[in-house]
């Protein structure tokens, strides 16, 4: 009779725990990347990131996703894969820009550095 009485707030509460457990579900996986994502935008140095593990995680998540169409899962996992291509891309995408940016900037020193050195010494 009592564990009755008690529906009206056990029914919501698993309900919410349920839905609390999905989203951490969903999002659990890219929590970790963003301060990697910010500390690499701050810096502007992406050498301690490994675009290999990128490259894992988004085979394995297309995988996932094209697994879902042959035996359906439950959808917490697809969601949960989704997100992490889109995260995987955004830190592809970051990585890629600074490297490149880094690579000019070197490049663009070296070349200075060489043209002050031969105009020395074609002055001197």
């Amino acid at each position: 009779m009592e564990a009755e009485g008690l529906d009206w707030l056990l029914v919501p509460l698993h309900q919410l725990v349920s839905w609390g457990a999905a989203a951490a579900m969903v999002f659990g996986g890219v929590v970790p990347y963003v301060p990697q994502y910010r500390d690499i935008r701050r810096t502007q140095n992406a050498d301690g990131f490994s675009t290999y593990v990128c490259l894992v995680l988004l085979v394995a998540n297309i995988l996932r996703i094209l697994f879902w169409f042959g035996r359906r899962f439950e959808s917490p996992l697809l969601w949960q894969s989704a997100i992490m291509i889109l995260t995987m891309l955004l830190m592809l995408k970051l990585c890629t820009e600074v490297r490149v940016a880094n690579e000019l900037n070197a490049r663009r020193r070296s070349f200075a550095a060489g043209a002050l050195s031969s105009h020395q010494r074609s002055v001197g």
